[in-house]
């Protein structure tokens, strides 16, 4: 401290007063002494003081009414509670209405050397209170630019992934082939849904997780977007009340794969000459540590060890997602159609928002 602590000394008694302001000045310290409790906030709004040493008997009130005055400032000095009384029950009321100390008040005025050392170990604490409250918010403050400069970065990551949804919607325009064409719409399929995550995050409060019901519900709206626009009248329902929010590299996991599952039934189900049907997504909590992504339709089937269709490349996606999450892949028997379910742990970390 560059210039001396400012002490303010709260005693009815005069003469006990001149003492303690002149005992505190030998140690070095600057000292006022008023004698009652009006005075003392007197004082207080108009000066700083780095402590209050205060009586316990003021005449008229105790200290203990003057106690939670104090503390109700906006910028509290420590108080040192002094008090002549042998009862204890007074220090722990001091002490539990806020006063960071007790001296007992002796005859002999022993307790002037007291009331120093008391004084000197309450400024080192309210220095080492300031001192933790100065690197709260440094943190605080570098937390707010770590997240201002994450939330910038998934913005130029969203917008840089759109990028290259554009350039394969071109490349798709410009081919003549059915196959590449599929290829590049599957392509910004997956794209875009790794996309949506970091369109998300820029935008979210707490940017380490992502509403999982609400990211699948704006994939599958963009997918149900596309069949539109291709002209198909077949439509994709999703279902989801979990608010499991989840990290983002499991959320881009889950998206990717729902996205696979629900591509090859769009393709596969319902082939050219059956009747168009619905594909069926779902999200649903098996308890507090499973989930399971639903994908189903109502077209021609296929069951696990049927020859795969295409490329196989949507398969390994599945499988490879599957394996980053730790899920386990599984083919529901059904009469008609196809399912496919993906129970995945939630692991403690992952959170749950508002349903």
């Amino acid at each position: 401290m560059t210039e001396p602590a400012r002490i303010l000394c709260v005693d009815d008694d005069a003469g006990l007063g001149r003492l303690m302001v002149r005992n505190l000045r030998a140690a070095g310290f600057e000292a006022e002494h008023v004698t009652d409790g009006d005075s003392a906030m007197a004082a207080l709004a108009a000066q700083r003081f780095h402590a209050v040493a205060l009586d316990h008997n003021l005449g008229g009130e105790s200290g203990l009414d003057l106690l939670p005055r104090i503390k109700a400032l906006p910028e509290a000095p420590p108080v040192i509670f002094v008090t002549g009384s042998d009862d204890a029950r007074v220090a722990v009321a001091a002490l539990k209405n806020g006063a960071i100390d007790y001296v007992w008040k002796d005859v002999q005025g022993h307790y002037r050397e007291l009331l120093v050392t008391a004084i000197n170990t309450a400024l080192e604490q309210e220095e080492l209170r300031r001192a933790k409250e100065r690197a709260d918010e440094e943190v605080r403050a570098g937390k707010r630019r770590a997240e201002l400069l994450l939330a910038e970065v998934n913005h130029r990551v969203a917008n840089s992934l759109g990028i290259v949804m554009s350039l394969a919607r071109l490349q798709a325009a410009a081919s003549s082939n059915a196959a590449v064409i599929d290829a590049m719409e599957e392509m910004q399929a997956r794209v875009s849904a790794i996309a949506g995550v970091h369109r998300r995050l820029y935008t979210s409060v707490d940017i380490r997780y992502v509403d999982v019901d609400t990211y699948l519900q704006g994939l599958i709206e963009e997918m149900n977007g596309s069949l539109h626009d291709t002209g198909h009248s077949r439509q994709i329902i999703f279902t989801a009340s979990t608010g499991l929010l989840m990290p983002t590299d499991k959320v881009i996991s889950v998206g990717i794969a729902m996205n696979e599952l629900v591509t090859n039934a769009r393709k596969y189900a319902y082939p050219p000459g059956t009747p168009a049907g619905e594909i069926r997504a779902s999200l649903e909590l098996l308890g507090p540590a499973q989930a399971r992504l639903t994908v189903e339709d109502d077209g021609i089937g296929w069951k696990k060890g049927d020859a795969v269709k295409g490329s196989g490349v949507g398969s390994q996606i599945v499988a490879a997602m599957a394996g980053s999450l730790r899920a386990e892949l599984s083919y529901p028997p059904r009469e008609k159609g196809t399912c496919v379910a993906l129970e995945f742990p939630v692991e403690p970390k992952d959170g749950q928002g508002p349903n």
